[in-house]
């Protein structure tokens, strides 16, 4: 008898920390949201010009006068649309992910808190990086190839919505590529995979770049080698930076030990 108030006292609190970590999730969510909304509605006055923008690459390869076209009848607003969310979504990302850092928080180590916060940081980075390394460098020498390649009976005009999503899956591709040193270095710092082993997985590694190239790229040498080249120059990078964080780790280890433990 005198056990059951307190096994119900449990559930009850049990059940109110589980509502409450739902409602502050919750309101992490709409705080993203709105924020996201809020980048869209001051970018919608400028929908034209950040599509002028993405398809400047392209145009400028075609021949003086050639326009993209679209033939559904509601693409003209819908590709603007959702090219100013897309680029809406990554403005507000830093706030988005630190939403997910507060309420994660709370509940990681203090080791786990320093070092997410750099990860957190990087990866952004990284993926913004690649991002713009496919628009400044990938988007010129493909579609110049491309041009180039077409037979001279052909009037290149792409249709937009079919430009976006090719566009919208580089970007994804070439943005994760560049999140590999992140991955490497993670993989070194909670002992997956130690840096003697990341060197032995080289080979593999440079075989599994040119099949991903070969995936999420288009069927040309130019572009394939553009992802690949990278992904695997990345990867040696991020053993680099593993080998230093191994290093760091280690006197970090020996201080943090006790004698006699």
């Amino acid at each position: 008898m005198s056990g059951e108030p307190p096994a119900e006292g449990t559930d009850t609190g049990e059940e109110q920390s589980f509502l409450s970590h739902l409602i502050e999730l919750r309101q992490r969510l709409v705080r993203a949201a709105i924020a996201i909304v809020v980048v869209f509605l001051a970018l919608s006055p400028f929908m034209r010009d950040i599509f002028a923008i993405l398809s400047a690459p392209l145009m400028s390869v075609l021949p003086a006068g050639t326009k993209l076209i679209a033939t559904g009848v509601v693409t003209p607003f819908m590709v603007p649309l959702k090219l100013t969310l897309f680029v809406a979504f990554l403005i507000a990302l830093p706030y988005v992910l630190y939403q997910a850092w507060a309420f994660v928080a709370p509940g990681l180590y203090l080791h786990e808190k320093r070092l997410a916060a750099p990860v957190i940081a990087s990866s952004v980075a990284m993926f913004g990086l690649g991002m713009a390394y496919c628009y400044f460098v990938v988007f010129g020498l493909v579609f110049r190839f491309i041009a180039n390649f077409a037979p001279a009976s052909v009037n290149v005009a792409p249709d937009i919505d079919a430009y976006f999503s090719f566009v919208l899956g580089l970007f994804l591709a070439f943005g994760l590529t560049f999140e590999v040193p992140i991955v490497v270095v993670l993989l070194a710092r909670f002992g997956i995979a130690d840096v003697q082993r990341l060197k032995a997985s080289r080979p593999y590694v440079i075989v599994g770049a040119f099949v991903v190239a070969a995936i999420f790229t288009p069927p040309d040498v130019i572009s394939q080698l553009l992802l690949a080249l990278p992904l695997c120059l990345l990867y040696e990078a991020g053993i680099q930076v593993a080998r230093l964080v191994a290093k760091r780790a280690d006197p970090e280890a020996a201080g943090s030990a006790t004698p006699g433990s």
